[in-house]
């Protein structure tokens, strides 16, 4: 699926609906129409139901201590935030109607045989799931694009992971991510980006940026990032499990704006006249005689300086040419020339 983007270069917009549908269908839909409309280059869902994540039990060890979601039980948050499975095969056809790609994050392997039956063409591993080595072998098992997030991930888990899918697929996407919900810039640490571009050059990287606005994807930009992911949400009005590290589609579309002129500013490493600049060159400062110069008359500092534009020769051949003895009289103001000179 991703390489259906391969003339786009500048990094794919990937958004994340998650649990932002409040358990509305309709708001649901609604959430992939809007994020097409607004710039999103893919919509990425979530598959699973409270089963496929969690156990029904209300004791401490199943509540939530801090964070966004703190005093809540996980049965609880997943009931509400779950996409049910009933409404995908509406979904993966909005999608296709609007022509945008859409996968999921499946977090049961009863999640991935379902997206199979949808033939979805690209799998995401959620960071929670990164060290769920049985389920990552599973999805590898298929033989489909993975991308693959990092949060909260030692280079040791990552690296496991990762040979596990490489046991049956190498096309990976690694996502550097901080799983803080929202997560402050000041705790992003996108200079982790290059060491990750070093560590795993054989595979696009990317950012799966939880932040409640779009700077840090901006940064990720200037840092070479083939994909970003940004959880969305059709208006911030919306309170839901997510809707705190979400942005809007105003945000949406001005990320799309800013990160294609970000990229488009990057251009190539080149030192030297630029195209957009020949017209620009011709304002540099060259030497003109600043009073009559007689033919036989010697250049002096008395006689000669540098000013714009560029019309004679540059002055950075003003100390050369004083001593020079001039071969024809020069009216004062009038430019120096290369024949003006005896060398």
């Amino acid at each position: 699926m991703i390489a259906k983007f391969k003339k786009i270069k500048r990094p794919l917009i990937i958004t994340e609906i998650s649990g932002n549908h409040n358990g509305s269908k309709k708001s649901f839909l609604n959430h992939i129409i809007s994020a097409a409309k607004n710039g999103a280059d893919m919509i990425k869902i979530q598959t699973y139901e409270p089963q496929d994540i969690t156990l029904k039990k209300f004791d401490q060890n199943f509540k939530i201590k801090n964070g966004t979601w703190k005093g809540q039980y996980l049965w609880n948050l997943y009931s509400k935030a779950h996409t049910p499975y009933k409404w995908h095969k509406d979904a993966f056809k909005l999608a296709n109607r609007l022509k945008i790609p859409i996968f999921s994050s499946p977090f049961s392997k009863r999640a991935v045989d379902f997206l199979e039956k949808l033939n979805v063409k690209l799998y995401k591993i959620a960071s929670f799931e990164i060290t769920d080595l049985d389920l990552i072998e599973y999805i590898a098992k298929k033989k489909k694009p993975i991308i693959i997030s990092t949060g909260m991930a030692n280079l040791t888990e990552i690296k496991k992971a990762i040979k596990c899918i490489k046991k049956y697929n190498n096309k990976i996407t690694i996502l550097y991510c901080v799983s803080g919900y929202p997560s402050e810039e000041k705790d992003i640490n996108l200079n982790t980006l290059k060491r990750f571009k070093k560590l795993f050059r054989n595979f696009k990287i990317g950012l799966s940026d939880h932040t409640n606005d779009i700077y840090s994807s901006f940064a990720a930009t200037t840092l070479g990032v083939s994909v970003i992911e940004k959880h969305f949400i059709i208006s911030k009005k919306i309170k839901s499990a997510d809707s705190k590290f979400s942005i809007n589609p105003e945000q949406l579309k001005e990320l799309k704006k800013g990160i294609n002129k970000v990229y488009l500013s990057l251009g190539k490493e080149k030192i030297g006249l630029k195209k957009v600049e020949k017209t620009s060159i011709k304002l540099r400062r060259s030497i003109f005689a600043i009073k009559s110069i007689k033919k036989g008359e010697k250049f002096s500092k008395k006689n000669i300086a540098n000013f714009r534009p560029k019309v004679g020769i540059g002055s950075e051949h003003y100390k050369k040419l004083i001593g020079k003895i001039s071969k024809k009289n020069i009216l004062k103001f009038s430019p120096i020339y290369k024949n003006s000179f005896y060398n």
